[in-house]
């Protein structure tokens, strides 16, 4: 007995049209953990064997949680278990569709934005990770690759034309694995970290960038500007009009100061206050804010993720507050620290290996921000 299917994109244009009922037949602990989400996403949860019990009596539709509306979308680990519930579901007359693969193929789900002037954005909707493409004449450059997309930038890249000439990782990354090694492999591109990140313990070959170096990509120039504070490391990138601010700066928030060391965090809020004051706020306000995550929400311009820095300086509730009163409200009630992210450290840093096993440990939601908003 199936059900019919909807794919993770078709999800994903779901959520970005209108209003969404999710139904999750996951255990407790991983619907809590993370689930589908987004602005107009109703999910509610309703363990499997509960549907298992209800089928012999015909009464499933009756466990359906009254906040969810059809057409409703069960979701599962991988898109078994919930084949059965919609199954069911329409057995009894609800509008019922499963999500084709489950949690795992909304993972895996990455979805490009062509924002023009030279940037393709990719946006990851799981978790929120935004990565880019930037090019110029026949060059292209990666910035923030993820590990699990790496043949996806190759792949458009040759589409378009482009030789990767760059892959480029903002900071070391606790939320993802890194796809700089995978990227390079593939297309020959060059490594490219911050400098700092040997002092994290780097442990491999790439190309450094120090504040003020620049990589040539055909006739433009993507600068490094160190602005540490999510990290020690962390470089924010100049690319034209625009700036891609990693974890620095988000459209709806700030990065958090606990993930390279906790003990230093309030050190780190402080490298964080100064470098949103005495750098990133001295650009022009109508500078194009290129974030490296993002909240599920509506994309605010041409389909993606940028906002001018005025606008985003003029949301955040943090820019006006004192120095002090900044660092207390960056680590104060922090959100749960990114699953497995001293192993996803480890790994971007080249002391462990990453196969498939290991890439499974990256899924959930993006915990890397403080909102501000």
């Amino acid at each position: 007995m199936t059900s019919p299917a909807i794919t993770p994109r078709d999800l994903y244009d779901r959520i970005r049209s209108g209003s969404v009922s999710v139904l999750d037949v996951r255990d407790r602990d991983e619907f809590d953990a993370w689930h589908v989400d987004g602005p107009d996403v109703t999910a509610a949860h309703v363990p499997y064997m509960q549907f298992v019990s209800a089928q012999v009596s015909g009464d499933a539709a009756d466990l359906v949680p009254d906040e969810l509306d059809e057409p409703i979308v069960a979701v599962c680990g991988v898109g078994e278990a919930s084949d059965e519930v919609a199954a069911a579901l329409r057995e009894e007359g609800v509008d019922a569709v499963n999500l084709d693969g489950g949690m795992e193929a909304w993972a895996d789900l990455v979805v490009a934005h062509d924002l023009g002037e030279g940037v393709v954005q990719y946006e990851r909707p799981s978790s929120g990770c935004l990565s880019y493409l930037l090019h110029d004449a026949d060059e292209a450059a990666v910035v923030d690759p993820l590990a699990a997309a790496s043949e996806r930038y190759a792949d458009d890249a040759a589409d378009r034309g482009l030789e990767l000439r760059w892959a480029v990782d903002t900071h070391v990354h606790a939320d993802h694995f890194s796809g700089v090694r995978a990227l390079a492999d593939e297309t020959g591109a060059e490594r490219v970290l911050p400098a700092g990140a040997t002092e994290r313990g780097l442990d491999y070959d790439a190309t450094l960038l120090a504040d003020g170096d620049s990589l040539q990509v055909g006739d433009r120039e993507l600068v490094a500007r160190h602005a540490p504070g999510h990290t020690t490391e962390l470089v924010v990138l100049e690319w034209g009009e625009a700036l891609l601010t990693a974890d620095c700066l988000f459209l709806d928030g700030v990065g958090r100061p606990d993930l390279e060391d906790a003990d230093r965090a309030r050190e780190l809020a402080g490298h964080q206050y100064d470098t949103l004051h005495d750098l990133i706020f001295a650009y022009p306000d109508d500078t194009r804010v290129l974030p490296g995550h993002v909240e599920a929400t509506t994309p605010l311009a041409d389909d993606g993720f940028a906002r001018s820095l005025g606008a985003v300086r003029e949301s955040l509730d943090v820019t006006d507050l004192s120095r002090e009163a900044f660092v207390d409200a960056l680590t104060t009630d922090l959100p749960p620290r990114p699953a497995n992210y001293e192993t996803i450290v480890a790994t971007n840093l080249g002391r462990r290996d990453l196969d498939a096993e290991t890439l499974e440990l990256e899924r959930g939601p993006n915990n890397c921000a403080v909102s501000s908003t």
